[in-house]
């Protein structure tokens, strides 16, 4: 007995001992390797997970600047970190963040994790390089610029947004409703296809899809991600009928109807998109134009209820707007630029909310940057987020203050510290068919109903920003109020 007992105290104690050397070597050879390469200063954590568990459970609180602020007070505004499997460089620094933004494919790639990238497909714009995705971006903002919002699209956005707030009564829950939304319009954009029962089937398995993109990409080891890789099979399969039918439509030569949509203009192209490429580079645009835009939609709506004041205001411009037109008339290009407050109320909606909270690349040369160097290889994270709290940028960073956007002082150098949509060639290319979206629903919406919220809910920013409940709201229409 004593001397099982006496083995097994040794096996435990080489074990911790090995534990211990491990780490020790794995300091040694950052800080080694750090002194080689002029890297930042930061700190690697642990083995193996790094700071990755301080990351995550930091970003779904309400309050994840602590993980930032810490860092940045300690380090600096660049450091030094090791998440998500791989040591990274953070920057909260407008500066370098601009570097990154426009050195892609001389300093920097697109870098996703896997999760991501096997979710979205290979031919997805998201993960398209070089002079290909600089043509397939051109053609997506061609789609959404000022003139196809103000002779086609405004007209949709303005019907779709009536539509669903029309079934609206008693209890909502409003990050539901907003994806509804957001859906029906990504789809009549890009494939001119109205809401259905199919098109909300297909919207169902999104939000599968879109659940398993922070996931471990082994099915084997994540339930969320094998369901979300099954529900990416069945919205492939679905679209991919679209795709087959509209072939066939451009083949007949008599075909009486053109379509003037983002499929229409694949199919025409001179490339020669197959089937699967072409759904890729949907399946992509579909979850941008989808899951950010509701997302704003819902954190504009439970900004402006926590700010009354704001409220008030964005409710008398557009009383004042709706007032001058007839019973169910739509909303005008011209209408839309009657808005100022509006827009005040999105820009600080986009800034506090940071629906898209930074960007990951990798470093495909080594990047000298404020006096230390990035190493060719390692992965480089641009946080937006940072930059949009940061007091230094934005006086009393944390409120939501829809007037600082005022006559355009709402920040010192907009195009350093205010990038809600990125920068660079890689510029959301559906910035302005955002804000319309954005501004036409918070007129519909402050013109129709009073609402309050049904329960307490908080904002959280891991996977994806939103609210824990979908922010249920109760709401009342607004006739209904006068006639009381």
């Amino acid at each position: 007995m004593t001397t099982t007992t006496h083995y097994h105290y040794s096996d435990e104690t080489l074990f911790i001992s090995l534990l211990c050397l491990s780490f020790l070597s794995f300091i040694l050879i950052h800080r080694r390797r750090a002194r080689r390469h002029g890297l930042p200063p930061g700190s690697q954590g642990i083995p193996f997970v790094g700071e990755t568990l301080q990351l995550i459970s930091a970003y779904k609180t309400e309050n994840p600047e602590p993980f930032i602020d810490e860092r940045v007070g300690r380090y600096g505004p660049v450091f030094t970190t090791h998440v998500f499997g791989e040591p990274t460089v953070f920057s909260t620094d407008p500066d370098v963040n601009r570097l990154i933004l426009h050195g892609e494919g001389k300093l920097v790639d697109v870098s996703y994790p896997g999760s991501i990238s096997n979710l979205l497909g290979k031919h997805s714009l998201l993960l398209m390089k070089g002079s290909l995705h600089k043509r397939m971006h051109s053609l997506t903002m061609s789609f959404s610029n000022p003139s196809i919002l103000k002779d086609h699209l405004l007209f949709d956005i303005d019907r779709l947004v009536r539509r669903n707030l029309r079934s609206w009564s008693d209890r909502v829950l409003l990050m539901e409703e907003a994806k509804k939304i957001t859906f029906e319009l990504a789809m009549k954009q890009l494939m001119s296809l109205d809401p259905s029962e199919w098109t909300e089937r297909v919207r169902k398995e999104y939000v599968l899809v879109i659940e398993g993109f922070f996931t471990v990409p082994l099915p084997l080891f994540s339930t969320t991600y094998r369901r979300a890789i099954q529900a990416r099979t069945k919205v492939a399969e679905a679209l991919s009928l679209v795709v087959r039918e509209r072939r066939k439509e451009v083949e007949v030569s008599s075909a009486k109807k053109k379509r003037n949509d983002m499929l229409a203009a694949l199919l025409a192209g001179d490339e020669g998109f197959s089937d699967e490429q072409i759904v890729d580079f949907l399946v992509a645009l579909l979850v941008a134009g989808y899951e950010t835009t509701s997302t704003s939609m819902t954190l504009a709506v439970k900004f402006l209820t926590d700010t009354p004041l704001a409220l008030a205001q964005l409710r008398e411009e557009h009383d004042q707007i709706r007032a001058k037109k007839k019973e169910g008339e739509a909303l005008e290009w011209s209408d839309y630029k009657s808005m100022p407050f509006t827009q005040c109320v999105v820009n600080e909606t986009l800034r506090v909310a940071n629906i898209i909270g930074g960007v990951f690349r990798r470093a495909i040369t080594d990047i000298p940057v404020k006096g230390y160097v990035i190493p060719k290889g390692w992965k480089v994270f641009a946080s937006f987020r940072a930059v949009h709290m940061d007091q230094d940028h934005f006086k009393d960073a944390r409120t939501f203050n829809p007037w600082r956007w005022q006559n355009n002082s709402g920040a010192a150098s907009p195009g350093n510290v205010y990038t809600p949509f990125g920068g660079g060639g890689r510029l959301c290319p559906g910035y302005e068919l955002a804000r319309v979206e954005l501004s036409v629903f918070l007129h519909h919406l402050v013109t129709r109903f009073s609402w309050e919220p049904a329960e307490e809910d908080k904002l959280v920013f891991f996977p994806t920003t939103r609210t824990q409940k979908q922010y249920p709201i109760n709401v009342r229409r607004r006739d209904q109020d006068q006639a009381a």
